[in-house]
């Protein structure tokens, strides 16, 4: 099973839950364990993933789990679809943020977004382990390289 236009585009996350859902969120939690649930249940929004797409072509290198990521850019519109996915739960999570906060934007927005701050704003450095630090930042990197990419197709 090959992702649709359809898959893409009607990924709720960045369109149906917002950034500042998000934010909101992390704001009203008072600690960590919460918040962990809370990006656990992120991630369980994230669309099907195509089998035939856990590909070496798509897999993300960087990351402590197994994860993948994949790009549909709609012309007509401009603008990015990503769909991601991952071995693990609390990445699922994470990558769900990622997407929040990307999916769904012009390449050029898309690479204007200053994502570190966003993490900085919801504290994550310091709540998840190095190496899921390193694999976060793995998946924003190969987003921003498609970004370019397609930014100057």
């Amino acid at each position: 099973m090959t992702a649709s236009v359809q898959d893409f585009q009607n990924n709720p996350l960045g369109k149906d839950t917002r950034l500042e859902d998000v934010l909101d969120a992390f704001e009203f939690l008072d600690d960590w364990e919460e918040r962990y649930a809370y990006i656990i249940d992120l991630g369980k929004q994230l669309p099907a993933f195509p089998d035939d797409a856990r590909v070496e072509e798509n897999y993300v290198h960087g990351c402590q789990s197994q994860v993948w990521l994949i790009h549909h850019y709609d012309e007509a519109s401009g603008k990015l679809y990503l769909l991601i996915d991952s071995d693990a739960m609390i990445v699922r999570g994470l990558a769900a943020i990622i997407l929040v906060a990307l999916n769904g934007k012009t390449p050029r927005d898309l690479l204007a977004t200053d994502i570190d701050e966003l993490f900085e704003q919801l504290d994550l450095f310091r709540h998840i382990s190095p190496t899921r630090g390193n694999g976060l930042r793995a998946m924003v990197g190969k987003i921003r390289d498609l970004a370019a990419l397609t930014d100057q197709a």
